[in-house]
């Protein structure tokens, strides 16, 4: 499995995470694509989140620290949701999968 980000197969394992790091827009279109997710303002809300997690701590946070971090500085406009968990989108390799077309 794969994905074809500009032009180029950029290699994916059984699950769809990349098998390396690819932190542009267009993988987190091309993933989104081949997932059937039309990205929205809240979408790019967590990926930009989650790779700056990233970037600082090097590792993606944990879920009870996400929502932690959301309720203090992202108001949910979804009826008291915040947003779920990380995802494949934010194209981190070995980035945990969630259901996060519930955004």
């Amino acid at each position: 499995m794969g994905y074809l980000i500009n032009g180029v197969e950029v290699e994916a394992d059984e699950e769809g995470f990349l098998l390396e790091p690819d932190y542009s827009e267009d993988a987190v279109r091309a993933i989104a694509q081949a997932e059937g997710i039309e990205l929205t303002d809240d979408h790019w809300t967590v990926v930009a989140y989650l790779r700056e997690r990233f970037q600082e701590d090097g590792h993606t946070p944990n879920f009870r620290n996400m929502v932690k971090d959301f309720d203090e500085s992202h108001p949910s406009g979804r009826n008291g949701r915040t947003a779920t968990a990380p995802c494949r989108l934010c194209a981190t390799a070995g980035t945990l999968l969630s259901d996060f077309h519930e955004l």
